[in-house]
């Protein structure tokens, strides 16, 4: 009876995943820009919102086309959030007053748009995903140019690049997709008509991108795009209902090679089938026991037909079993291919029970047709035997050994059973000579039990006669359980062997993802894969990556950075043109290593190349090597991609970062420096000009200006070397058993004019600890500490500065300094942020003059020293509180 269906579960793993609170997703899908997406889209959401649904409008965007404007009327829409850009404010969708809303169905128009910098997410597609996790439904809108895949058919169909894009898998995530379409005439109306552009854009879009052909275009992929989502919705929902398929809604091919001969010739018919159909196809092969004994040229030859069908365009698998037509019928059925393209049956011959596999498929496949390709025209076959090897004469005498163990052990039971009871032990001897060597040991083992049987436990003994007629027919008998028992045997240790050499690969694939899923640096990277590849197919390997114009090589096993001249020109070859090359292929078979390209779903990240000293002429992998190099490289690409991506990432994030502080730099040369400057100018032009005119303590006024003003001026310029001496780890400390209170003192005598206006409290213990610490740095901690107490707290308030010693847990002992004022405080979202450089603190009243370095210059030298700085806020009253601690000296 054949296996009821089962529930997959993978489809039933997606369907939970829809299922868990997620919010549903519909997406808006259009050709091109003006075919009415956002106008579809609000006119689904009025009826809705007509219904008793709550609706929200996150961000649409109208362009100014008033039919679609008027649709907004009635629908609840959300403020946009302002973000500053290079001196502009953009407008973006405010993602957590959406969330904070949290309405049933929320519109986010423009699914590939990317955000402001300084947003949460880059890309508003990230903002989409966060509102389903929270479980809101979304509908949105996307044209199908932004898809990544079609990315560049749409840039050689129009020769405009969309630089916006989101991953294919945004489709296979929604729950629905609606295709809002409109034809070409109409379409370039509605521009003529100023529905989609305004003025020169409308004119230079009709002259280039809205051509007749161009949207023609772009509707195919749109409505295909479309089809093969929602083809994979149906074969999801086919699996996780059991559902015998094939549900025959649109077209799909399944080309089944069999036998080596005509693998190539059926692979050819499945493409024109394929095209005739405008249907997707996959090769399939199932691999059964007989694989390991058929030949090298047949194995490979299978092979061969499954890489034509890649390059052809199809999906190829390979699935273990033992009954080839059951297996193609049940990959069919799950799958919901409507055909299946099978080889001619080859003539049955007389010692082969088991019908042809097209005859047994056409049985089998019930109302799936079925494509019986003929062999004429196909390339000869390989030959149907196994290539003779030297036989090995060790198991041929172990199953010698075995039958004189069985004899001997019948003789001793031969005075306590019956003589046809003996034939029990010969048929074990089979058993275990089919399980320990295989087939032909096993047929051997069989017909020397016979010989043995008959000459030493049928009578006439020791003779090979038979006299009894019914010893004859016990003999037939015995002969035939003991091949059919061998034959199982064999057939089950053949099967064993195979799932023990595939668990073995699959494990050691599973330890190599797990070895690159730890690895961060590219060479380490390289070099796991290099011994991976040389260990499991005990191969030379060498790796190339790009550097510059051409490639170079990487990383090797054994150790190899250098290539000779006919290599390198293969594996530049095969970079530039994403193919195998080298030997063994089409191109450049001169060289003495086989190239092939490292490649992902954006393209090759670089080469491979193997070679084997002693190959001579023979083909360097077999095809079950050639499958485990693939499933090798194609895990190494994708390392190597993650790996450069996070190198991308760092590098943008340091350039980000670079901006900011460039930014942050300039900003605080254009006005903190300039203003000291302009007050020194100011007063020292005065003395020149009216030196007469100005009395004695008008005089002294000015010149106090210009010391005060050129000291804050200092103070800015020594910030900036300091920073720059931490950042360029030039920073060079002297440390000394210093008494604390010295430092604190002095200190505090160089900001006497700076708190001239406040009252300053000294509250040091007695017993303060001996530290260890740069004397001078340490000054200018708390110079830079009681400067921000001057500029931050009122005239007249107090500053206070506290010392004192408190035991360390491992015994030692620590030194605590708090500089305490009575400023306005320091906003709660801005403590984390209070030490990064060139960062102020936004006062309610106005901004403090100050580059933003003195406090992360204090938590520099701080820690250097090997102590920590905190800022808090005062629980009395308002007010900051800069706690410093640092270790006693031994």
């Amino acid at each position: 009876m054949p296996e009821p269906l089962r529930p997959s579960p993978d489809a039933l793993l997606k369907q939970a995943v829809r299922d868990s609170g997620r919010g549903r997703l519909k997406i808006f899908l259009g050709a091109a820009p003006g075919v009415g997406k956002t106008y579809e889209m609000l006119s689904a959401a009025q009826a809705r919102r007509r219904e008793g649904a709550d609706v929200v409008v996150g961000v649409v965007e109208t362009h100014g086309r008033a039919e679609t404007a008027a649709l907004l009327d009635g629908l609840e829409v959300l403020p946009r959030r302002q973000e500053e850009y290079k001196g502009r404010l953009l407008e973006e969708m405010d993602l957590d007053a959406l969330l904070a809303r949290r309405p049933a169905l929320a519109l986010v128009d423009e699914f590939a748009h990317s955000n402001a910098p300084g947003s949460r997410h880059p890309k508003r597609s990230m903002d989409v995903e966060e509102l389903l996790a929270a479980g809101i439904d979304v509908w949105t809108t996307l044209n199908v140019q932004h898809l990544e895949s079609l990315n560049d058919i749409v840039a050689r169909i129009t020769r405009i690049r969309v630089r916006e894009t989101v991953p294919d898998a945004v489709l296979d995530l929604a729950d629905e997709i609606e295709v809002v379409d409109t034809t070409p005439a109409d379409l370039i109306q509605r521009l003529r008509e100023g529905k989609v552009y305004t003025g020169r854009t409308a004119v230079h879009a009709l002259a280039h991108y809205f051509s007749p052909g161009n949207l023609t275009a772009l509707r195919e992929l749109a409505l295909r795009r479309t089809a093969q989502s929602v083809d994979a919705r149906l074969r999801d929902h086919m699996q996780a209902h059991a559902i015998a398929g094939p549900w025959p809604a649109g077209d799909r091919i399944l080309v089944c090679v069999t036998r080596a001969g005509t693998g190539a010739a059926l692979v050819r018919y499945g493409r024109r089938l394929a095209e005739r159909l405008h249907a997707p196809w996959t090769a399939l092969h199932v691999e059964t026991a007989r694989h390991l004994q058929r030949s090298e040229a047949e194995r490979d030859a299978i092979a061969e037909s499954l890489r034509l069908a890649e390059r052809l365009g199809a999906e190829t698998a390979t699935i273990p079993g033992q009954d080839v037509p059951a297996e193609i019928v049940a990959y069919a059925r799950a799958q919901n291919f409507s055909h299946i393209v099978v080889g001619k049956p080859v003539r049955r011959r007389w010692w082969r029970l088991r019908r042809p596999v097209a005859e047994a498929l056409i049985a089998a496949a019930g109302e799936i047709p079925v494509h019986v390709v003929g062999g004429a025209g196909h390339a000869p076959s390989p030959p149907e035997t196994p290539a003779r090897e030297a036989v090995n004469p060790r198991p041929y005498l172990a199953a010698c050994g075995i039958v004189v163990l069985a004899t001997l052990l019948g003789v001793g039971l031969r005075h306590v059973l019956a003589v046809s009871n003996i034939s029990l032990v010969f048929l074990t001897a089979v058993l275990v000579s089919a399980a320990w060597f295989g087939l032909w040991p096993a047929l051997f083992t069989c017909l020397v039990s016979v010989l043995a049987y008959n000459f030493f436990f049928l009578p006439p003994l020791y003779t090979f006669t038979i006299a009894d007629p019914e010893n004859v027919v016990t003999l037939v008998f015995f002969l035939a359980a003991a091949l059919i028992a061998g034959n199982l045997a064999a057939g089950v240790r053949a099967q064993a062997l195979a799932a023990r050499q595939r668990a073995r690969t699959t494990d050691q694939l599973y330890q190599f993802s797990r070895k690159l899923a730890g690895v961060v640096g590219m060479d380490d990277l390289l070099w796991a894969t290099a011994y991976q590849i040389a260990a499991m197919l005990r191969v030379n390997v060498v790796l190339l990556l790009p550097e510059g114009e051409s490639i170079a090589v990487r990383a090797g096993y054994p150790p190899e950075d250098m290539l000779d001249e006919a290599d390198f020109a293969a594996a530049v070859w095969c970079w530039r043109n994403n193919r195998p090359a080298g030997r063994g292929a089409d191109t450049l078979p001169g060289a003495r290593r086989l190239f092939l390209p490292l490649r992902t779903g954006s393209g090759p990240v670089g080469v491979v190349g193997i070679g084997r000293e002693d190959a001579g002429t023979a083909p360097l992998l077999d095809p079950e090597q050639r499958r485990l190099l693939d499933a090798l490289t194609d895990q190494a690409a994708i390392a190597i991609e993650r790996v450069n991506l996070a190198a991308d990432v760092d590098r943008s994030r340091l350039e980000a970062e670079t901006e900011r502080l460039r930014s942050a730099l300039l900003t605080s040369l254009s006005h903190d420096l300039r203003t000291p400057l302009a007050a020194i100018l100011g007063s020292a032009s005065s003395l020149e000009s009216y030196h007469a005119l100005l009395d004695e303590a008008a005089q002294r006024e000015l010149l106090a200006t210009i010391r005060e003003e050129a000291e804050r001026l200092n103070r800015f310029v020594g910030n900036l070397l300091d920073m720059t001496r931490l950042e360029s780890g030039a920073l060079a400390l002297r440390l000394e058993s210093t008494d604390p209170g010295e430092v604190i003192g002095t200190a505090l005598a160089r900001t006497g004019r700076l708190l001239a206006g406040h009252n300053v409290t000294l509250d040091l213990a007695q017993d303060l600890p001996t530290v260890r610490l740069d004397a001078v740095l340490f000054e200018q901690v708390l110079f830079n500490l009681l400067d921000n107490a001057a500029k931050y707290a009122p005239a007249g308030s107090t500053v206070q500065v506290r010392g004192w010693r408190e035991a360390a847990p491992g015994g030692s002992d620590l030194l605590r300094v708090q500089v305490i004022d009575e400023g306005p405080g320091i906003p709660e979202e801005e403590l984390v942020r209070v030490f990064d450089k060139f960062h102020r603190v936004r006062s309610t009243d106005h901004q403090r003059a100050g580059t933003g370095l003195g406090l992360a210059i204090c938590r520099g030298f701080i820690e250097a020293m090997g102590g920590h700085i905190t800022a808090a806020n005062r629980a009395d009253r308002t007010g900051a509180v800069f706690t410093l601690t640092l270790p006693g000296a031994p």
